[in-house]
């Protein structure tokens, strides 16, 4: 048996997100209450590299953490948007950085029990240099580092947003670079 949806109400709605509350059936028969978040984006992530092997990492005070946060640059992709020219806007709003070439690397759903977030990683290379524009509410700074250190970083936990760190893992395994554990 599957999740059968009984019936189904918003709790909250805004421009970036939908919360639900469900009454369900279990797929073992039971019935229970559900509550999880539809998202109105795609997470798209970039991993920057340029010729010297560094990326760019983006610091910025997170709200809902009430700390500081370094992680690769990112943000939503509107579901009617191409992900990629997301992809694209986020790296030049956060960093000044344009890419030549761009690779998918991953695809990953966020916190797949209470949320449908998709998140999309690409690698871009053959950077150039340009005006960084962040909104009203991004008060960044960009470091340049090697990469193999930014993959330290997630192993150390001075890298803990979730999609940094799949997508710096995942890279660091298929370029088979050395890290310390």
């Amino acid at each position: 048996m599957t999740w059968k949806t009984n019936a189904s109400r918003i709790v909250y709605d805004n421009a970036w997100i939908r919360v639900l509350e469900d009454d369900v059936t279990n797929p073992g028969g039971g019935s229970n209450q559900y509550a999880h978040v539809r998202f109105k984006n795609i997470a798209v992530a970039v991993l920057p590299i340029d010729e010297k092997g560094h990326t760019r990492l983006v610091g910025q005070s997170r709200y809902t953490l009430g700390e500081y946060s370094w992680e690769l640059p990112m943000g939503g992709s509107p579901v009617d948007e191409d992900p990629l020219e997301g992809a694209r806007r986020e790296l030049a709003e956060e960093t000044g950085l344009v890419a030549a070439e761009w690779i998918e690397l991953m695809r990953l759903h966020t916190t797949n029990s209470i949320t449908d977030e998709l998140a999309i990683a690409y690698i871009a290379r053959e950077l150039t240099c340009g005006q960084s524009s962040p909104e009203e509410t991004e008060d960044i700074s960009v470091r340049s580092l090697p990469v193999g250190d930014a993959v330290q970083m997630a192993l150390d936990g001075e890298i803990t947003d979730a999609v940094s760190v799949a997508t710096l893992l995942r890279y660091a395994f298929e370029n088979q670079i050395r890290v310390t554990i």
